[in-house]
């Protein structure tokens, strides 16, 4: 019986934090972040819930301070109050922006208080290398070895860049190496297509990526389209 309750609270706690994300990435949207920032917000999130439990800290909290340090981190400063209120307006939509009186302040603090427990907790290693870089350079070096009108019949690039932007909704950003992921990602978008890269004495990716296996693609393959299975039911 345990082990039913264990597997079901996993399963809670892994939608509580595919739903997080998406609420870090749309709002990172609302607040004009770009790509990058974005990314890190999620990678700080995942990072601290790695060693920190979901019984003891507030997920959405914790979110908040997230895209407040990844402003920082990336360069893309943002001010605390815009976060307060476009993270109140997802809450409460048509709300107008909260008023600067107690409840605010004690909200900023939380924020501001929050930023420093996720430093202390992640030893302030906050910096991240993230797959976007990776996937432009395998991209490019993709499309050198095919015909013009094969790749340019199916959006290839614009399914992989998807699939790294989902991929944040959960821990694989986090678990795995960004060049594996950027490639991963594109494997998967022309295997969706079915789409064939001219085979030369190697296939393509271990020309493009010399230090990853068909087993590890396979393995974030199932990563990222079990985040796909995820997002049906968080709905």
């Amino acid at each position: 019986m345990d082990n039913i309750t264990a597997a079901g609270n996993s399963s809670n706690e892994t939608k509580t934090h595919f739903r997080v994300c998406r609420f870090i990435i749309e709002t990172g949207v609302k607040l004009g972040m770009r790509s990058v920032p974005v990314a890190t917000a999620c990678s700080l999130y995942h990072k601290f819930f790695q060693t920190a439990s979901l019984q003891v800290y507030e997920p959405y909290l914790v979110a908040m301070s997230c895209i407040y340090l990844a402003g920082k981190v990336e360069e893309q400063h943002l001010r605390t109050r815009d976060i307060i209120n476009v993270c109140h307006r997802y809450f409460h939509p048509g709300s107008d922006p909260l008023e600067l009186n107690e409840k605010f302040w004690e909200l900023r603090d939380s924020v501001v208080q929050c930023e420093l427990l996720i430093l202390r907790q992640l030893n302030f290693h906050v910096s991240f290398e993230h797959p976007h870089k990776y996937l432009l350079h395998y991209l490019l070096s993709v499309r050198s070895l095919m015909n013009r009108h094969a790749w340019s019949r199916t959006p290839i690039a614009e399914t992989a860049w998807a699939l790294i932007k989902d991929s944040y909704h959960g821990p694989v950003c986090v678990r795995h190496q960004p060049q594996h992921l950027a490639l991963t990602a594109l494997y998967l978008a022309l295997h969706t297509y079915g789409v064939q890269v001219p085979a030369g004495e190697r296939d393509w990716w271990q020309v493009v990526c010399e230090d990853i296996t068909k087993a590890q693609i396979e393995a974030i393959m199932t990563e990222l389209l079990q985040l796909y299975d995820m997002e049906a039911k968080c709905t």
